[in-house]
């Protein structure tokens, strides 16, 4: 049987956000042996969104301020007095969608403290090859991708570098990135205008004798000063053998300097995620860990299922704890406790409330995002107080305004994932096209015929696409993602100050929230003059 929940007003000022009343049938037939079921059960609360709610400004002291705020929170599940495995710098993830998170998402986003989850509705080895580019990307001791032997020619380096992408080319004895180190090229070694392609690499590298190398075991921070002491670009790490063990780059400490909140894991490689479905998980999952992926997490628009069970069962018998994987999506207490006793590290809630998501138009499934919010952080509450485990909640869907992720912040999600906030820059996979006079990128739902992800969809059916969930769209341009982000991220700072909130756990402890009306919500808005016609961030 289906319970409500309805809102208590008015809401409390003090401690808790919005009070629940206990779970209770509106309408309902009972029933005897043998009879029928004559109708459905209704729940009796309304079906609010973000846009129905406003916080209170509570006390702000002269030591909150914006520059002090964290926006640190868990990802996965943790004991309680213990701490998550892995914590997100900030409370943002990227949608799984073609249209959203590919490997140039993926290091963007986790350069400045948040996650991509790489869309799955693709070939095994492609998305395989996507992870092994986010890990490769940065990693402070870096294995090569790129090498050759002296008998290769300036072809060979050329053709090397397009497909790579890397400049330095390390030059060993057999070819392998752990071949002995006979020399280092880098484009300041050759001139392609000028130099023959049939050049030999022994006849321009820079040899052995001539190089500045670390030996293995050395610590990141003195790799860091060989380079800036010696004013080179690149560090080759040798063991005893004087084989390739590792590169150091000065643009990876540069990078890290410019951005200061990124996602690392142990080996200060970027951390990514990586989304699957429940059909080819057996196979998907093992190339994924394979190519060094953090975490995982099951796509579906519909996560109260047996199938999902099947899959976290999956991953739990062959790797136990030591494998990262989130489920979802779901939108009420029960389907909340369901995946939690099936073993996820953490759960998507929301169903319908993506922007390119017809869901609720095509099949009645859904529910407001702020009334799914509400309930499931409850539950997640008093899961917590049974068993002592902390299952942080993921907020996907419903973000229109800036101020709508403080809100799902505060009612109660660890961390939010968005596809159309991200979809809008440089760094999403899809064309910058001029229509209509504005610069616009395409984005699509993986319910949409262009995307045909029947798995995300799949009810245990055929392999195909039945019907639309998804369409096919536009976004506003709006340029780089850091640029965005640091806006976004120092509206929500400023907010949680106005809220007396230095911390995300601050916000959900303190946070005021109170219900709006139509007319409120109007008021809201600039109204009664003539506005000008500036630029404005959304």
């Amino acid at each position: 049987m289906l319970w409500g929940t309805g809102l208590n007003e008015p809401v409390s000022v003090y401690k808790q956000v919005v009070k629940i009343k206990k779970r209770r049938p509106a309408f309902f037939i009972t029933l005897h042996k043998n009879q029928i079921h004559i109708m459905a059960h209704i729940i009796d609360d309304i079906s609010r969104t973000f846009n129905e709610y406003l916080l209170i400004p509570g006390l702000t002291s002269k030591d909150c301020a914006p520059d002090k705020a964290s926006l640190k929170t868990s990802l996965v599940k943790f004991n309680k007095g213990a701490k998550s495995e892995i914590e997100l710098n900030i409370p943002f993830v990227s949608a799984i969608m073609q249209s959203v998170s590919d490997d140039k998402m993926a290091i963007a986003l986790a350069r400045n403290g948040g996650l991509s989850f790489i869309f799955g509705s693709q070939s095994i080895e492609d998305q395989v090859e996507m992870v092994r580019k986010v890990k490769k990307y940065k990693a402070g001791f870096v294995v090569s991708d790129a090498n050759l032997t002296p008998e290769h020619t300036l072809q060979d380096v050329l053709k090397l570098k397009e497909k790579t992408g890397f400049s330095t080319i390390g030059i060993t004895d057999n070819g392998a990135y752990n071949g002995k180190l006979l020399g280092l090229v880098t484009s300041r070694d050759y001139r392609p205008s000028r130099d023959p392609l049939d050049k030999k690499v022994r006849d321009f590298m820079t040899p052995f004798s001539k190089l500045i190398v670390g030996k293995f075991g050395i610590t990141l921070e003195e790799a860091n000063d060989i380079i800036w002491d010696n004013k080179i670009n690149a560090l080759p790490v040798i063991d005893d053998r004087q084989h390739l063990r590792y590169f150091v780059f000065r643009k990876d400490y540069d990078n890290h300097k410019e951005n200061p909140n990124e996602l690392l894991d142990k080996n200060k490689s970027l951390l990514t995620g990586a989304g699957i479905n429940t059909r080819d998980y057996k196979e998907r999952i093992p190339k994924l860990i394979e190519a060094g992926v953090d975490v995982l997490c099951i796509d579906s628009s519909d996560g109260f299922s047996e199938w999902q069970q099947d899959t976290l069962k999956f991953v739990r018998d062959h790797y136990g704890d030591s494998v990262k994987i989130g489920a979802g999506n779901i939108i009420d207490a029960e389907g909340f406790q369901y995946l939690a006793d099936a073993g996820a590290d953490f759960i998507k809630v929301g169903i319908g409330g993506g922007s390119i998501c017809i869901t609720r138009e095509q099949k009645g499934i859904g529910r407001g995002q702020a009334t799914s919010l509400i309930e499931v952080a409850q539950a997640r509450n008093e899961y917590f107080k049974q068993h002592g485990v902390y299952i942080p909640i993921c907020s996907d869907g419903g973000i229109v305004q800036d101020y709508h992720m403080v809100l799902a912040l505060a009612m109660g999600a660890d961390f939010l994932m968005m596809g159309r906030y991200f979809a809008r820059f440089d760094e999403s996979p899809t064309k910058k096209l001029m229509v209509g006079g504005n610069y616009v990128k395409e984005y699509w739902g993986e319910g949409s015929n262009r995307a045909r992800n029947w798995q995300r969809y799949d009810m245990g059916g055929g392999d195909s696409l039945k019907f639309e969930e998804g369409v096919d769209s536009y976004v506003p341009y709006a340029g780089k993602l850091k640029d965005n982000l640091d806006v976004t991220l120092g509206k929500i700072k400023s907010t949680m100050c106005s809220c007396g909130s230095l911390t995300l756990n601050q916000l959900k402890d303190t946070a005021k929230i109170t219900l709006v009306s139509s007319t409120s919500i109007i008021e809201g808005g600039a109204h009664d003059v003539i506005l000008k016609e500036t630029k404005r961030n959304n």
